[in-house]
């Protein structure tokens, strides 16, 4: 149920039009005797509005932090907490975390290792990107069976 419980705290905030930007285990906190889990450490969060805002992209700890910023991009929404939600998702499966980046360069390489590198077919849009770069590497998605191996189908499938 923790991750049920992060997922209706994020709802919360994005219906009330604030992205946390900063989530990762060290940001959850459970009560040891209700299981009840909260948010914390909102130091980073952000009201948003429509149109999208345009942020910085030095936030959130490297090894949570969604692809679009990493590449550059300036204008981001709810996906960037929804993207890592489903990196802590996969560090409580596998109890270690999916993407343990040490630079933002070793973080991408490793989303692109897993996921595959996208492009404009499985990501319109990406090669535009300020730091996209056509030389980096292509990787091949892999399966997400195979990487968060204890996941039952329903797990992978919301992974997805």
């Amino acid at each position: 149920t923790f991750l049920y419980q992060i997922l209706r705290g994020i709802a919360y905030c994005h219906s009330h039009r604030v992205l946390h930007r900063d989530l990762k285990p060290q940001n959850l906190l459970i009560d040891p005797r209700t299981n009840a889990l909260k948010l914390a450490d909102f130091g980073l969060a952000r009201a948003f509005g429509i149109p999208v805002r345009t942020f910085t992209h030095e936030v959130v700890t490297l090894w949570y932090r969604a692809p679009e910023i990493l590449l550059g991009s300036r204008h981001y929404s709810t996906p960037v907490d929804v993207w890592s939600v489903g990196c802590i998702f996969a560090e409580m499966v596998n109890q270690r975390p999916l993407f343990p980046g040490d630079s933002e360069i070793d973080e991408l390489f490793k989303i692109f290792r897993i996921l595959g590198t996208p492009n404009e077919d499985t990501w319109p849009g990406v090669t535009s990107l300020p730091d996209f770069k056509s030389a980096f590497p292509k990787w091949p998605a892999k399966n997400l069976a195979t990487v968060v191996p204890n996941l039952e189908s329903t797990g992978i499938d919301l992974l997805s």
